[in-house]
Formats: C-alpha cells, sequence, structure tokens
C-alpha cells in the first residue's frame, strides 16, 4: 500500500516446537500484543500475521504453530499449517528454547528443513537462563548438524537480543512496495482474535484441567448504534464432566474467564466490547474439519488408497 522509492516488503517466517517462544518473540518484535501467549505448549493453532516497520522495510512475520509428531486431524492441519507458512516465507527462523536444548522435536523440524531445501537462521531463545558453556556446546552442535545462516541469542521475554532479529530481518526483505498500512500491527479477522483472546483466559485459569480438549468460536459479532460491540462467543469441550470444569461452582470459573477476555478486548480494540460465553459439548471436535476451519487452519485431505484386488485362488483340475 506504500510505494516509495527503495522500500522493502516481505515476508519471514517463525517455526519452531511447541512453546519455543515463538508468539512471545512475535509479541516483542512488533512492539505489542498480538498473538497470545500462555505457558501450555500447543497453544498456537493458527498461523498469524505480525506487520513490523524497521526504517524502509516492512517486515511480515509469520507466527506458526508449533512442529510436533500429529496425533489428531488438528495437529496436522496445525503442522501443515506451519511448513506452508514457512514456505511462503522469504526467509525462516527456526527458534529454539536452549533450556530444552537439541531434541526429538528439533531434530524433525531440521529435517524438514533439509527435505524441503530450504534455508534458515537460529534463534537461541532463553539464553538468559543458561550457563555459557552449556550454551556455547549447544551453538556448536546445532551449527555441525545443520548450516544456518546467522545465529542469534534472545531472550523473547525481556526483549534482549530482539532488536538484532529486527535489522536482520528488514536487510534481508527484498525490494518492493509495503503491503499494509503504516499503522497495523496484524492481519488476523476480528471475529478470530476474540475467540483467541478468549481461548488465552480459558487456557490460563484452567491450567491442566482441559485446554487440548477445547476450542472457542466466535459465533455472533454486532457493532451497536454507540460504537460497542456485542458478540456471543461457543466454548466447546469434549465431555460434560469438561463443561462442569469450565462452568465452576454456581458459574463463577466461566464468569471470570468472560471478564478477562472482555477487558482484554475492549482494551485491545478501543471500544467497548460486550462479550457473553456459552459452554458446549462436541466430542471429537479435532477430528471435526469444520471445527478446525473456523479455527483459520485447513484439513489435511487424506491420500486414498486404492484397494488392491483380491487374488482368488484358481481352482487346479
Amino acid at each position: 500500500m506504500t510505494d516509495q522509492p527503495h522500500t522493502k516488503c516481505g515476508f519471514a517466517a517463525i517455526i519452531g516446537a511447541p512453546n519455543a517462544g515463538k508468539s512471545t518473540l512475535l509479541n516483542a518484535l512488533v512492539g505489542s500484543k498480538v498473538a497470545i501467549v500462555t505457558h501450555k505448549v500447543q497453544t498456537t493453532r493458527a498461523a498469524i500475521r505480525a506487520i513490523v516497520i524497521e526504517q524502509q522495510s516492512q517486515v511480515i512475520f509469520i507466527d506458526t504453530p508449533g512442529i510436533f509428531e500429529p496425533k489428531r486431524e488438528l495437529d496436522e492441519a496445525m503442522v501443515e499449517a506451519a511448513w506452508t507458512g514457512a514456505g511462503d516465507a522469504d526467509a525462516i527462523a527456526l527458534i529454539i528454547d536452549a533450556k530444552r536444548g537439541f531434541n526429538e522435536n528439533v531434530e524433525r523440524i531440521i529435517e524438514g528443513l533439509e527435505k524441503n531445501h530450504k534455508k534458515a537462521i537460529l534463534i537461541l531463545n532463553k539464553v538468559d537462563i543458561m550457563e555459557r558453556e552449556k550454551l556455547f556446546a549447544l551453538t556448536t552442535r546445532l551449527n555441525e548438524r545443520f548450516k544456518f545462516e546467522e545465529t542469534f541469542m534472545i531472550s523473547a521475554l525481556t526483549g534482549s537480543g530482539v532488536k538484532d532479529i529486527r535489522s536482520y530481518f528488514a536487510e534481508k526483505m527484498p525490494q518492493g512496495p509495503w503491503l499494509y498500512p503504516e499503522d497495523q500491527l496484524a492481519d488476523l479477522p476480528t471475529k478470530l482474535l476474540a475467540s483467541e483472546v478468549t481461548r488465552e483466559k480459558l487456557y490460563l485459569k484452567l491450567h491442566d484441567e482441559i485446554p487440548y480438549a477445547s476450542t472457542v468460536e466466535t459465533e455472533s459479532w454486532q457493532v451497536k448504534k454507540d460504537g460497542s460491540v456485542r458478540t456471543e462467543q461457543v466454548i466447546y469441550v469434549e465431555r460434560e464432566s469438561q463443561r462442569r470444569i469450565v462452568l465452576g461452582h454456581k458459574g463463577a470459573t466461566i464468569k471470570k474467564i468472560g471478564q478477562q477476555a472482555r477487558e482484554e478486548l475492549s482494551e485491545m480494540l478501543g471500544i467497548k466490547v460486550h462479550l457473553f460465553l456459552f459452554v458446549k459439548v462436541r466430542p471429537n471436535w479435532a477430528q471435526d474439519p469444520e471445527r478446525i476451519r473456523m479455527m483459520g487452519l485447513e484439513p489435511v485431505k487424506k491420500k486414498s488408497k486404492k484397494k488392491k484386488p483380491i487374488k482368488r485362488p484358481t481352482r487346479k483340475g
């Protein structure tokens, strides 16, 4: 949208294992909250685009779901979204939790980069809580395993080292006009953003009780005459026992979740939000293609296996 001489614009994908700090880094790069963050793995489900302007460059960072061994259709869609985001990007960053080090998930991602003939930079996160000797050994091992273009050591939580990443990607972007207005921070439909905010509060409130068995969908979004918004959301869970947990004693839990989500949405959007939450049981929702699409993901098409003709024994004689 901005066509000035010598402007640059491009996409940079941030990939990594679940809970490596991708969303925290994305928020630090933007300087504002655009992605939900919890201490739970697999918090990010759909790819989120965040827009960063650095000098003459507009860098569109893609926060992808964590890459792991998928078990459900939802998992497969998430992993597919991560690799699609990486495939469409002008540059790729692999972020690794330095404390966790080199594990099976990291190896799986490196194999994926090799398989797709992709180049990448290495970002070691949480280096502020690592011993120098262990950090040096990890860096050496990772760069021996894969030829990274650059290595950055950061703390996404404190912001240490984040400025260097902004500058690096700004320099790497191809020349071209900016794709977004200067004041836009993210490219995410408002209804999906609202669902994500409520899901974050749900995760933080219920800890280990039900998060991965739940999802949130915004069913209505009505702008009222006074400029405020009335919205209805449904929290889907898989069992009646989980529904009771979300509701809490006399509805106390869902009331608290709704209050926190409403306050944050009002602050983020700059308008008054009237939020109404409902809880419904939908068994195996994570296997439902319609629910997966509601999250901004695309179900992975299964390859049909052709049945081999049955060989019937020939009658002798």
